[in-house]
Formats: C-alpha cells, structure tokens, sequence
C-alpha cells in the first residue's frame, strides 16, 4: 500500500463492513429487535443511583450499554479482561453496544465496578428488579 489514497479509509468502508457482518448473520444485530434495552435505563439508574456528575470527573458510561456489556458476558462466557479485549476487537461487539470507533470502550476495572455496583444494590441491582421498573407497553 505505497499510495497514500490506500491508508485513509473514509465512512463508507466502515458502512461497507458492517453491511458485510449482516449479511453474514451477525447474532448481535437481531438481538435488539427482540429485547429492547432501553426499558431497563429507570431500573438500571434506581439500583446504580449515581450522583449527577456536578463534581466533575470523567463521565460515567451509559448504565444500558454497560448492561449490554454484561450480556455479551454471560452469552460468550467472558471474563472482565476479555469483555474489554472483545469490545476493542469486534466490530459486532462494538456496535452492538453502540459504539463508533474512536469512541471510549470500558476497560475491565470499569465492567467489573458496574457489577459489582449491581452486586452492592441488593434486591433493587438484580435482573429481576430492574426488569420490573421497565415501563410495560
């Protein structure tokens, strides 16, 4: 790749390789359209009850997309170290977060103080919980 050209890569090669994970049947795409993870943000928030950030510091992660990062734990088996690997090296993994490239990952210190904040909330940080302050249809 000695031309210049070669090295940049632009939005559609991007838009290119995940229309090629479609269309290879990418198991985490059809995932959202049957569980919608939004529904459990008021659940999530109840049982991780984080300040509103007033005294500055980096920004927490969104609590859904962490949520989805302890998903891929438990279908793939992954420990913390490795749900970070896996974030940072598949593409399904990363947009099945919701993530962009560029875009802060969570690293294993983070994946493991999200569940262990669930862990510390008692009843109100379990699935069943949070599934039950999800607003019904």
């Amino acid at each position: 790749m000695a031309d210049g050209m070669a090295d940049q890569r632009g939005f559609f090669d991007l838009d290119e390789r995940y229309a090629a994970l479609s269309k290879a049947g990418d198991p985490l795409e059809r995932l959202p359209s049957v569980l919608e993870f939004e529904i459990f943000r008021i659940g999530l928030e109840v049982a991780l009850n984080r300040s509103d950030g007033a005294k500055g510091g980096r920004p927490a992660f969104d609590p859904v997309m962490m949520f989805k990062a302890r998903v891929l734990q438990a279908v793939y088996g992954l420990s913390d170290a490795q749900t970070e690997f896996q974030i940072l090296d598949r593409r399904s993994f990363g947009r099945f977060l919701g993530l962009d490239d560029g875009d802060r990952v969570p690293d294993e210190t983070t994946i493991w103080r999200f569940r262990e904040a669930l862990v510390r909330a008692g009843p109100s940080g379990s699935p069943v919980r949070i599934v039950r302050h999800a607003p019904e249809n």
